[in-house]
């Protein structure tokens, strides 16, 4: 299971999304490709796609869209069907357990149309067999009767566009793989990127916001539009109760703070995971299962949760002999390692401040 489905939508830094979550987006996605901001490798590629299919009047490639949640997969999808002017079919790979339950929605597409599929590599294997055929032929077979007399009628299908999207690109097989035309990667914002995202939605929330308040936002939102959002949304709160609604540096910042979001973007079980590392095992190594005794939580939470931005952030390593803080960890809670402290063997020596190696 990828750590992005495990993990908890009560965290404000989650990428994942919960009703209300879902419920705002619609109300704050882009309908065109020109309001799409960041990925602008992405959004050239996909720009000569469409344009290319719309000049010959005929369906485009199938699309692949990988990479973390929260970056703009579902909206891109969305665009593509806006682009092409084709209505869109949406649905997921844990909805379709069946062959069947494939078939019939691709016999009921109409021509030029868009079926999303989100986490298409969590679909059953024989749905996935069916769509091989259904995606390279615009055919599928329908399996009529059981045993010796069954028989496979052929249904055609009007063409379509798939757009697929997916955590985790590595987990569907290479013959599906194959079937798509165009792959794209999303990936996480840069801060300037997230700026213009929390100001564009700002304007859409009818939130006043000056830029250092904007910036000290996309500080703090983990690269991922989803969660600047949301955090957008709670600093207007904070600023609607507490001062005048406008939204500055200093605003953003205390409204975090109340929130528990500190400004690297970690939260309080990020930090619980640091400190029990630093504070009770002086840095490491440690392992996973002593680690999350620490805390208080499970081990497939600490593995799946918290580690994967802790990694990405460079404040923490994993290594043979266990879970190791680095230089960057001990900086960022103002600690100061102890003298003892020693790179553990196997570990990157990049990783350690001058006088711990």
């Amino acid at each position: 299971m990828s750590p992005y489905e495990s993990e908890p939508v009560d965290r404000l830094v989650t990428a994942s999304a919960d009703g209300e979550d879902q419920a705002v987006e619609a109300a704050l996605r882009p309908r065109m490709l020109e309001e799409f901001i960041g990925q602008e490798r992405v959004r050239e590629q996909l720009s000569l796609v469409l344009q290319a299919a719309r000049q010959r009047g005929a369906a485009p490639d199938h699309v692949l869209l990988s990479g973390p949640p929260g970056l703009g997969k579902t909206t891109l999808s969305m665009i593509i069907a806006a682009e092409l002017n084709a209505p869109i079919r949406i649905t997921s790979g844990p909805a379709i357990q069946h062959a069947g339950d494939l078939a019939a929605i691709l016999s009921s597409l109409t021509e030029g149309e868009v079926l999303f599929l989100d986490e298409i590599h969590r679909m059953s294997r024989p749905a996935e067999e069916m769509l091989y055929m259904a995606m390279e032929d615009f055919r599928v077979d329908v399996i009529v009767g059981k045993g010796p007399g069954a028989t496979a009628i052929p249904l055609e299908l009007p063409p379509f566009t798939l757009v697929g999207a997916t955590t985790r690109a590595g987990l569907l097989p290479p013959p599906l793989r194959d079937r798509f035309g165009f792959t794209g990667h999303m990936e996480f914002y840069a801060p300037a990127e997230l700026e213009r995202v929390v100001h564009r939605s700002a304007g859409l929330l009818d939130v006043e916001i000056d830029p250092a308040g904007a910036a000290e936002i996309a500080g703090r939102s983990r690269g991922t539009p989803r969660i600047a959002n949301r955090l957008l949304r709670r600093v207007r709160d904070f600023a609607q109760v507490r001062h005048d609604g406008l939204v500055t540096r200093e605003i953003a910042a205390r409204a975090l703070e109340v929130y528990e979001v500190d400004a690297r973007g970690l939260d309080r079980l990020d930090r619980a995971v640091l400190e029990a590392l630093l504070k009770l095992f002086g840095g490491g190594p440690v392992g996973l299962s002593t680690l999350a005794v620490a805390v208080g939580e499970e081990s497939e939470t600490v593995e799946e949760v918290a580690e994967p931005f802790l990694v990405r952030e460079g404040l923490l390593a994993r290594t043979p002999r266990g879970r190791i803080a680095t230089a960057a960890a001990w900086q960022h809670l103002g600690l100061t390692p102890p003298p003892s402290t020693r790179a553990p063997r196997g570990a990157q020596p990049e990783l350690w401040a001058d006088g711990q190696a």
